[in-house]
């Protein structure tokens, strides 16, 4: 255990440092929103399509793997509405809270740390999971948040949820990369050091974004944030591991990147779907500073006992 929570330290280090930077103003809110495009747009960008173009693309896909996460998610995210509306609120606000208990930063923070704590055979589950969360359960979010906001039904909601599908660059390069993979093309030398070192720049630029982001974060809402940040950090790796392993048999070091990814404090993608949709930002981002804190002791922990 303490050598996980070791290997796991210096990664909490560099948000730390993001942290101090953005609390002192040595490092701007302006200057964060900036570097968090470069590292969204560019780094991780080039990270994630490299990634998937190393793949074996027929031998991706994992039937059991995808319906444990799913059925382990889905179940999760009833309960949290049920909480949600039990509390009479209303269903924009219980989408976003239910999202919330769901979505976990694996693009920031699960690629880059999963992949070096777990090993490359970690690369493709933790796409899976990347990919479930970016297309099902964000959209999801955006049917339900425009149906409740201006009463309209599914068809009003596509064009929006495709824009934002097309529009997103972590989809975008996996989807590319798999493509290439699919083609079997080869990659030139000059492309792959090109693309391995700009996506160097996605590990400690992603893990300082963080931080800086954080950093103009207060703990406002405090007891809905402390229930969502309960329900991710807890009740997800429970939900999607008992899927994994009691119902759907997925394959033992799979079952682990799953229940790992599924630790991951909430994504701070996610208030920024609050902040477009007007609707429970401040409990968001509350939820985001407290579950992130939070997993510097739960996620070496979780990653100790899927290891064993």
């Amino acid at each position: 255990m303490l050598d996980i929570f070791l290997r796991t330290l210096p990664f909490f280090l560099i948000i730390g440092t993001g942290w101090l930077a953005g609390h002192t103003r040595f490092f701007p809110q302006e200057a964060t929103a900036w570097l968090t495009k470069f590292v969204f747009y560019f780094a991780l960008s080039a990270m994630l399509f490299r990634f998937a173009a190393g793949l074996d693309v027929r031998r991706l896909f994992d039937a059991p793997f995808f319906m444990a996460y799913l059925t382990g998610t889905l179940a999760l995210w009833l309960l949290a509405m049920a909480v949600a509306r039990w509390r009479r609120l209303p269903l924009a606000e219980a989408a976003m809270e239910s999202h919330s208990a769901v979505t976990g930063n694996t693009g920031f923070l699960g690629v880059p740390m999963l992949v070096v704590l777990l090993g490359q055979a970690a690369i493709g589950p933790v796409m899976m999971v990347l990919a479930i969360d970016l297309v099902i359960f964000s959209a999801l979010l955006t049917l339900l948040v425009t149906a409740a906001r201006h009463g309209r039904g599914l068809a009003s909601a596509l064009v929006p949820l495709v824009r934002g599908v097309v529009a997103n660059p972590m989809i975008v390069s996996m989807v590319a990369g798999l493509g290439w993979a699919w083609l079997r093309l080869p990659m030139p030398r000059p492309v792959d050091e090109f693309l391995s070192l700009l996506g160097a720049a996605a590990t400690p630029g992603a893990l300082f974004a963080i931080g800086a982001s954080l950093a103009g974060r207060r703990a406002e809402r405090l007891a809905p944030a402390l229930w969502i940040s309960l329900a991710k950090l807890v009740l997800h790796p429970l939900a999607v591991g008992t899927a994994a392993l009691a119902i759907f048999d997925v394959q033992p070091f799979a079952a682990g990147v799953m229940i790992a990814a599924a630790s991951l404090p909430v994504a701070g993608n996610v208030y920024i779907l609050a902040q477009h949709f007007g609707v429970a930002a401040h409990r968001v981002s509350t939820a985001i500073l407290v579950s992130t804190a939070a997993s510097i002791l739960t996620l070496p922990f979780v990653i100790h006992w899927v290891g064993g």
